[in-house]
């Protein structure tokens, strides 16, 4: 990862056509580890293409991941008018029931009792 960071880095500061040795030195810089092998592999795979198109390519395949939370759900029915609503209901019940959930487990007097 800090290949790439570094091959990033010397792209935004304006170097088009970055080498090993430019990633070395920004890795020196702020004293990281230089592995040799994940520069070479890194340059053997982005050889040919341009990086923002790998970019580009890559959050199209995150876009397809799930994270598992709320906003997939709201994703997965927002694609119509009445799809979001109908996806937010069942978050709003579960909200509900945590919410009473607390409310029975807080009880002033089931609790506070046992340690008058």
């Amino acid at each position: 990862m800090k290949v790439i960071s570094a091959f990033l880095l010397a792209k935004l500061g304006g170097n088009e056509n970055p080498t090993s040795n430019d990633l070395k030195k920004i890795l020196e810089s702020v004293g990281a580890e230089i592995d040799e092998t994940k520069i070479d592999l890194l340059f053997s795979l982005i050889k040919d293409h341009d990086v923002t198109e790998l970019i580009a390519a890559g959050r199209e395949k995150m876009a397809a991941l799930s994270s598992g939370g709320p906003a997939v759900a709201m994703v997965a029915g927002g694609g119509g008018g009445g799809g979001a609503g109908s996806a937010a209901e069942p978050v709003a019940e579960s909200k509900k029931k945590v919410e009473e959930a607390k409310d029975e487990s807080s009880d002033d007097a089931g609790m506070m009792g046992l340690f008058d």
